[in-house]
């Protein structure tokens, strides 16, 4: 016999596992695809025959998501599905554990089940949830590590005992090896179980997070020691003076993206309910102290990832994914207090009906905006006619994705497309495996790849180096151009 208490959990359960199922099932269709996973696959698939990244080739994020996908690419094949199926997965432990912090914390016992729906809707049909968070990317990752480092914080400031708050550093400091755009967590984290500390030592717990949080920066430690020089590059010096190169409307790009979410309906909803949650607990809830203090935490990492992330440039709406678990839960509440009000005080269904119905027409719309961008399949035809057309062990020019899709290994220097904009001194630019575009030009025009894949270049670049001349065989396959059989020279 199920227990009265555990039903609560078990409806929830089952709502989270229609969630992850469609996140899993969405994760292995040929849609779920964005363009920048290529480079991260890649390096997966690098790491996995024995390379090291920064050492062995250009690698500008740290490399906890590389070698995590890596791993599983040894268990279950390097393909992009596991990847995929990996990043659904850990969102879908993200949108449990953030709709369970509600189930047992929401005050009003009649809405408890209901909150915890509201934030897994929240999540869980997000359109750039949907989209990210089921990609070879650390997204998916990076949801499910802050929000267990946000549910171990809460553990710690109750707890005398060193390990919960050596796991919340741990997890914590993970969040961060995955992607930099965590960075701010860990500290928020740690500053608030030292405000709100309520049993056992502050300097102890203190130490024990940032030992966990260390243990989980060792492999880039390790690497750091291997080649200090590279590390600093591309972890740091990359993204500080190199990201807008090639973009000179980068700033123009970031100030429309910080107004983009007037026009999108799920954004919209979802900033307005948590502003309205987080009012009423300050205003009109009565709850105590502690409890409040959990919520206004929610408040303080979400503030605090937007004012991180705000300052990237150029920035893209994705990078904003990792604010959703937060603002799910004081949406939760939003919902709660408009809910109650306007509605019976005890019948949650109707509103969250409407909620959930509310960000399905915001997903299907998302959707079908999407429907005409590369896909897998795309790629997958481009790697299979390269593969026709390629000798083995010959030099290809191509994107990340067909490298990864053919298993052939870049040659030195294009295992990052992105790098190929940096125009460094040559004996800084070998030291960081990265040519620049002037001598990849060089190159193609003396006829050095047996092939050349050019979904990356316009049309403009493709007259201008010649390659119709170069080449004698052509394809086109999803606007994509394919060159091969190099013409004689005379």
């Amino acid at each position: 016999m199920i227990g009265q208490a555990q039903k609560p959990f078990l409806w929830l359960f089952g709502g989270v596992f229609v969630l992850a199922a469609g996140l899993v099932v969405y994760s292995q269709t040929v849609y779920s695809f964005a363009w920048d996973e290529g480079f991260h696959l890649l390096a997966a698939q690098l790491i996995k025959s024995g390379k090291w990244p920064y050492l062995d080739f250009c690698f500008p994020q740290v490399p906890l998501n590389a070698y995590w996908n890596a791993f599983w690419m040894r268990v279950f094949g390097d393909t992009w599905r596991t990847a995929h199926a990996l990043a659904a997965v850990s969102t879908a432990g993200a949108i449990l554990l953030t709709a369970d912090f509600l189930l047992k914390r929401f005050p009003p016992p009649g809405w408890r089940l209901a909150a915890g729906l509201t934030a897994a809707l929240t999540i869980g049909l997000n359109q750039y949830v949907l989209f990210f968070g089921t990609i070879g990317q650390a997204y998916g990752l990076c949801l499910l590590l802050i929000v267990a480092a946000f549910r171990l914080a809460i553990l710690t400031v109750d707890r005398k005992g060193l390990l919960v708050p050596a796991l919340a550093g741990l997890i914590a400091g993970a969040a961060a090896s995955s992607s930099l755009l965590t960075a701010t967590v860990g500290p928020v984290l740690l500053l608030w179980i030292l405000i709100h500390n309520r049993a056992g030592s502050r300097a102890a717990k203190l130490a024990a997070f940032l030992a966990g949080a260390g243990i989980a920066f060792q492999p880039l430690l390790w690497l750091f020691v291997k080649g200090p020089r590279r590390v600093i590059f591309n972890v740091i010096q990359y993204h500080l003076l190199y990201r807008q190169v090639g973009w000179p409307g980068a700033i123009r790009h970031d100030l429309e993206l910080m107004a983009a979410w007037i026009d999108s309906s799920q954004a919209l909803l979802l900033g307005l309910l948590a502003a309205a949650g987080l009012l009423f607990i300050v205003f009109r809830s009565q709850w105590d102290r502690p409890l409040r203090a959990q919520f206004y935490l929610c408040g303080w990492l979400a503030l605090a990832l937007w004012a991180h992330i705000s300052t990237l440039h150029p920035n893209f709406p994705q990078y904003f994914i990792l604010l959703v678990p937060f603002l799910s839960i004081l949406a939760s509440v939003g919902l709660y207090s408009i809910g109650s009000r306007l509605y019976h005080p005890d019948e949650p269904f109707w509103p969250v009906l409407i909620y959930g119905v509310l960000l399905s027409l915001g997903l299907a719309k998302g959707q079908y905006e999407e429907r005409e961008d590369f896909t897998w399949q795309d790629f997958q035809e481009i790697a299979t006619k390269v593969d026709q057309v390629t000798p083995p062990n010959v030099p290809l020019l191509a994107d990340e994705h067909v490298y990864f899709l053919t298993r052939r290994p870049p040659p030195s220097g294009m295992e990052l497309r992105d790098s190929h904009k940096l125009e460094l001194p040559s004996t800084l630019a070998d030291s960081m495996h990265i040519v620049p575009e002037s001598e990849l030009d060089r190159r193609i025009k003396a006829g050095v790849f047996s092939t050349v894949e050019a979904c990356s270049f316009s049309d403009e670049k493709i007259e201008a180096l010649g390659l119709a001349r170069l080449y004698s065989q052509k394809a086109e396959i999803a606007d994509c151009s394919i060159f091969w059989n190099r013409r004689s020279r005379p």
